[in-house]
């Protein structure tokens, strides 16, 4: 890598010729239109200059994302994945390779579970497995699948989306919080094996405007959570995707294995 101090400040957020992929970057459409984390990650990295490969179960959702992406005057490909079966996995880095010739950033954003809905006593074994399955096990292998193709290439960053759930403390919480938490764990571990060609970090956002916050958002759970803000707002999707070009740029080159929680300074928790 060059100097960072020989380095300018456009060259510091320059993405121009990387190929990224974004998990679940066409879904979770907020109030009004908003774009969710995956595509508003999607489109940042656009302006930065990437090519962006949006990745989403919704192959209908992914084309249109790619043509808005494709607005910023970088290259898009839409491909249907669904995380949970590997053979969507290796087909989508496949083609991403075929199409762009290599991979150097993986947004890991696609995710899920029963997070607030998991009282102990109500759940299956299956659903706490299904949290790790969609949480873990996916990007564990993602990265399996991209990062010889990212030391090929000399350039690598990987970003996960974890939760402020991997470290809040709350009920009916247990397995999504679990899975996340394994994530910050795994990404610091990881960082080990994967450098030093490839960084991996992650980033944790605290309560963001999309479809799924929206759907049990009520004006008394939101004055719960600006009480205990510091920045009294909740977050934007955009807000995330800051954090996630940061760790994908070489401003980041020497940050690895940590995770950075995007939360306006507080905690927001759905009790």
């Amino acid at each position: 890598m060059q100097a960072f101090e020989h380095k300018s400040f456009n060259e510091l957020f320059d993405l121009t010729g990387k190929t990224a992929i974004v998990t679940g970057g066409a879904n979770g459409i907020g109030k009004g239109g908003a774009n969710g984390i995956g595509k508003a990650t999607a489109l940042r990295l656009a302006q930065a200059g990437a090519n962006i490969v949006i990745a989403d179960l919704k192959l209908e959702d992914a084309n249109k994302a790619a043509k808005d992406i494709e607005s910023y005057g970088v290259k898009a490909l839409a491909v249907e994945c669904n995380i949970l079966k590997d053979e969507d996995l290796v087909a989508m880095v496949d083609k991403t390779v075929e199409v762009f010739g290599s991979i150097n950033i993986l947004i890991s954003n696609a995710g899920g579970g029963g997070g607030g809905q998991e009282n102990p006593f109500k759940i299956s074994v299956d659903d706490f497995r299904r949290d790790f399955e969609l949480n873990v096990f996916s990007a564990w292998r993602l990265c399996q699948l991209c990062v010889p193709h990212m030391k090929k290439s000399g350039y690598g960053s990987i970003v996960i989306t974890t939760s402020m759930s991997s470290v809040n403390r709350s009920p009916d919480m247990s397995g999504y919080a679990a899975s996340k938490a394994a994530v910050n764990h795994m990404v610091a571990n990881l960082t080990h094996d994967f450098g030093p060609e490839v960084r991996i970090n992650a980033v944790g956002p605290g309560a963001t405007r999309t479809a799924a916050l929206e759907s049990v958002l009520t004006p008394e759970i939101e004055e719960r959570m600006l009480s205990h803000t510091p920045i009294k707002r909740l977050g934007e999707a955009d807000d995330i995707a800051g954090a996630m070009l940061y760790f994908a740029a070489p401003i980041s080159e020497w940050v690895s294995g940590q995770t950075l929680f995007v939360n306006g300074g507080g905690v927001q928790t759905l009790d």
